[in-house]
């Protein structure tokens, strides 16, 4: 059987997109999506998604991590199967559609290569000793870091990640470096299980955590670097909650295939 696929790439976080719009997703063969993300043995990719239909919405999204496992809700994967429903027809300039953590609204550019997606509200955020634990449709923990671009993210991160504290479910780790007009960020990511070369609901993560260590209120713009390029975070904070939560950025098409 083949099974014709697309990969995009947002921020170079890359994922294999499937539509799956003719018949219910009743079943998944986990081992297989972990050997179509693997970059070695299949496609290669951060995490799979599948594209399917909903009655009350224009489309819903179901995403699967690089190990084959559900997971929780991805922003760049969001933005580009957002790319992926305009490329299909389903949607033209805005689309309301179902993800796993709910109801998502995103806009797009008419070429199509740019989403701003809107993210859950956030109003809780606790600390870990300096860093902050939060989650924005997925758990993140944001630390800040000096010297990043020489800093071992993948030991540090897959460390915490493992620790006594997360080990059972995982958690997401960001570091950030301020640079004084942008803010930059590298993430290990639970699922992927190493540094990935960007991840939209870390950023936004690091975003909120980065106004709260700054005492930042009212309407805040964030500009941020990753690995993969650059993403720009909007959000309302009083203080207390985080609420207009956007996540910007590119979702580009790179090539369209069939694997049998």
């Amino acid at each position: 059987m083949k099974m014709n696929f697309f990969k995009y790439q947002g921020a170079g976080n890359d994922f294999i997109l499937i539509d799956h719009r003719m018949s219910s997703l009743n079943s998944v063969d986990n081992a297989l999506i972990e050997q179509l993300c693997h970059r070695r043995f299949g496609i290669g990719a951060d995490g799979l998604m599948f594209l399917t239909s909903h009655d009350d919405y224009d489309f819903e999204m179901h995403y699967f991590n690089a190990d084959g496992k559900l997971g929780s809700m991805c922003g760049n994967g969001g933005r580009c199967i957002v790319a992926f429903a305009k490329y299909l027809g389903v949607i033209e300039k805005e689309t309301n559609f179902l993800a796993v953590d709910g109801a998502h609204y995103a806009r797009i550019s008419d070429d199509g290569n740019w989403v701003d997606l809107q993210m859950i509200d956030v109003e809780s955020i606790t600390n870990d000793g300096e860093a902050f634990v939060l989650n924005t449709g997925s758990p993140h923990y944001v630390a800040l870091k000096n010297n990043l671009d020489s800093f071992d993210v993948f030991t540090n991160g897959k460390n915490i990640r493992y620790n006594s504290t997360y080990n059972e479910k995982g958690i997401n780790v960001n570091f950030v470096e301020d640079k004084g007009d942008h803010l930059f960020v590298r993430t290990y990511e639970r699922g992927v299980e190493d540094e990935t070369y960007a991840c939209g609901t870390g950023v936004t993560a690091v975003a909120m955590a980065m106004a709260k260590y700054k005492d930042q209120t009212g309407h805040i713009k964030t500009n941020i670097k990753v690995l993969g390029g650059d993403i720009k975070i909007e959000f309302d904070y009083d203080g207390i909650k985080f609420t207009n939560v956007f996540l910007c950025g590119p979702a580009k098409l790179v090539f369209e295939g069939d694997i049998s």
